[in-house]
C-alpha cells in the first residue's frame, strides 16, 4: 500500500521496483475519476489490471458504444488502451452516509495493442479531444485545423457526421490519415 497524490504517482516507476505489474484496486472519488484514468494511460505497461468503484454515470460513459448519448473522449481514450467491464452496481444505502448517487464497480485490463492503427498518442488524444469539443458540431468543423475533410473523405467516412458516430477504430484511422 502506498499513500501518496494519486494523480500524480509514477505507477511505472512502483512497478519497476517491484518486478512486476500493478494490480490497481480502489473506491475512487467522484470527482478525480476522469483525471486519474486518464493518468493511468500514461502507465498502461506497468498495470496487470484496475478495479475500481466509480459513479454510474462514469461507467456508463466507459462501457458506451458508438452512436450512444454517453460515448465521447474518456470513452474512446479508454476503452483504446483498456478492455473495460462493468461488474456489477452499488447502490446508495451501501454506504453510510448514503450518497446521491448510484456506484459501479468496473475492470479495466489493459490491451496488448491498442484498438485501431498504431498512431502518436499525442496526436490521437488531440483529435479526439477536439472532435468532442464541441458535441454538434460536424467532423469537418471540429475538425477544421488538422485539415481533415480529404482524409475523411478518403476514409470513406462522412465529413458531416458527429464524433459520437466514430469507432475508435475509425478515430486510429483517421489519426494514421492525417499523420500521412
Amino acid at each position: 500500500m502506498h499513500q501518496g497524490d494519486a494523480l500524480s504517482f509514477d505507477y511505472s516507476q512502483l512497478a519497476n521496483e517491484l518486478g512486476e505489474k500493478l494490480l490497481i484496486v480502489g473506491n475512487l472519488p467522484y470527482n478525480i475519476s476522469t483525471p486519474l484514468l486518464v493518468h493511468l494511460l500514461v502507465h498502461q505497461d506497468a498495470i496487470q489490471e484496475m478495479t475500481f468503484m466509480l459513479q454510474r454515470e462514469i461507467a456508463s460513459r466507459l462501457t458506451a458504444e458508438p452512436g450512444n448519448r454517453n460515448y465521447g473522449r474518456l470513452t474512446v481514450n479508454v476503452v483504446r488502451s483498456f478492455a473495460v467491464e462493468k461488474l456489477f452496481e452499488v447502490g446508495p444505502e451501501a454506504f453510510y452516509p448514503a450518497p446521491k448517487v448510484h456506484s459501479s464497480v468496473v475492470r479495466f485490463v489493459p490491451r496488448a495493442v491498442p484498438l485501431g492503427s498504431h498512431v502518436d498518442p499525442d496526436l490521437f488524444s488531440s483529435v479526439v479531444r477536439d472532435a468532442f469539443a464541441q458535441r454538434r458540431k460536424t467532423l469537418r468543423n471540429a475538425l477544421k485545423e488538422y485539415e481533415a475533410e480529404s482524409a475523411l473523405i478518403k476514409l470513406g467516412i462522412d465529413p458531416q457526421l458527429r464524433a459520437e458516430q466514430l469507432s475508435i477504430e475509425q478515430f486510429a484511422e483517421l489519426v494514421s490519415a492525417l499523420r500521412a
